[in-house]
């Protein structure tokens, strides 16, 4: 259900410049632009394009507007006063489009408001990837006075000891990169530790 959802929360904009459009050229070069825009904010939604979900759904619901005010000055320049039934379409679509993008930005900002709570740890996909040879044999979230994290113990197959795991991982130390664009303001760190008996890979929220 969610996926359908998001499906035509992409397309919505593409739809809807469609009931309006009125010249070919412009028409299919904005449809285009907002079909292909709909196709990255679905591999983003899918996960076929790793970025932060909220950002890359405000941004297409911001972007999107200002892209179809663009076809339809365009169509005005070459097109006599339009009539009577596609100005009442004008004002639907920028009713729909303005209704769109006011509910993302409050749920955009509901989300900002629950991460600025710290009670959240990083999604498995922050985990560094393991190279071949290195296997994961447990993972887990765990909270603290400093927020929430999410650990991993890995093993060598190949009887690498621990220092040469954590070599191998590039993980002698800690790396942070930014979590997000607009919406997410948080650093991820990963980073390993040599526990003596094992090597705890981990991911956690930087501020």
């Amino acid at each position: 259900m969610l996926i359908v959802l998001g499906i035509l929360f992409a397309v919505a904009p593409a739809v809807v410049w469609m009931t309006i459009a009125r010249t070919r050229a412009v028409g299919f070069a904005i449809g285009g632009t907002l079909l292909a825009g709909a196709g990255l904010l679905i591999s983003v939604q899918q996960g076929w394009i790793d970025a932060p979900r909220p950002d890359a759904h405000l941004m297409f619901t911001a972007l999107a507007p200002l892209l179809i005010a663009c076809g339809a000055g365009l169509e005005g320049r070459h097109e006599n006063s339009p009539p009577p039934e596609w100005v009442s379409r004008r004002n639907g679509a920028i009713g729909f489009l303005g209704t769109q993008f006011a509910l993302t930005l409050a749920v955009g900002l509901l989300y900002a408001l629950l991460i600025s709570e710290g009670s959240d740890a990083p999604p498995s996909k922050a985990l560094p990837a393991l190279p071949p040879g290195i296997s994961m044999v447990d993972e887990g979230t765990s909270c603290g006075s400093g927020g929430c994290w999410r650990a991993a113990t890995v093993t060598s197959e190949d009887g690498l000891s621990r220092p040469e795991i954590i070599r191998e991982l590039g993980l002698q130390q800690e790396s942070c990169r930014s979590s997000g664009w607009l919406l997410d303001w948080r650093d991820v760190c990963v980073g390993a530790r040599d526990n003596g008996e094992n090597v705890t890979i981990y991911a956690s929220w930087g501020y």
